[in-house]
């Protein structure tokens, strides 16, 4: 039961109640779900190019010949990468940080690899790398420290825009999202 509580959001009773309904009404389940994470251990890895998960050297996204190679959104996970491809509208290519700086725990930027970045950024002479890291003291400390990382070798370096989800009300909105959403306004073509 200890197993499954390295997962996020998983306690020692929802540890508990999993395992129970496993072993108790899904043996067959159990097994298919133990045989398809090792399957995954075994044979997921990094992409060489973006850190993405992949099975193979390239993910699908970097060996895409139709992606905008000069363009480099940088995340802090693989699961952003498939938020923003969901959303649709974007044609760049990434770099996944798997996580972000945090010298409380110990995370800087050699753990990021942020040399790689660098050294990508270089070689395949990127026009403009968009930093979308969480809107968390950490993330924008890391956005600060890949601007000034990158900054002399690309035209630009973007921040995603935060604030206001669409369809959002302003009365139902907390104080740090009605501030971003002010600060990042645009003009009304």
């Amino acid at each position: 039961m200890q197993s499954l509580q390295v997962l996020p959001g998983v306690g020692p009773k929802s540890a508990q109640r999993m395992a129970l309904a496993l072993l108790q009404r899904h043996r067959e389940g159990a097994a298919r779900l133990s045989e398809d994470l090792m399957a995954a251990v075994e044979g997921i890895r990094e992409c060489d190019r973006c850190r993405n998960l992949t099975e193979s050297e390239l993910c699908g996204i970097c060996a895409d010949a139709r992606r905008d190679v000069s363009v480099v959104c940088v995340v802090e996970s693989p699961a952003d990468i498939f938020a923003i491809e969901q959303a649709g509208g974007y044609t760049g290519q990434y770099f996944v940080l798997h996580g972000r700086l945090s010298p409380i725990d110990g995370i800087g930027p050699a753990e990021l690899k942020l040399e790689r970045l660098l050294a990508r950024v270089r070689l395949d002479e990127t026009r403009e790398v968009i930093v979308a890291t969480n809107a968390t003291v950490e993330g924008e400390a890391t956005a600060h420290y890949i601007r000034e990382l990158v900054g002399d070798h690309v035209s630009s370096v973007s921040r995603i825009a935060q604030g206001m989800p669409v369809g959002g009300e302003l009365e139902y909105a907390d104080g740090g999202t009605i501030l971003h959403a002010l600060q990042g306004r645009r003009q009304l073509a």
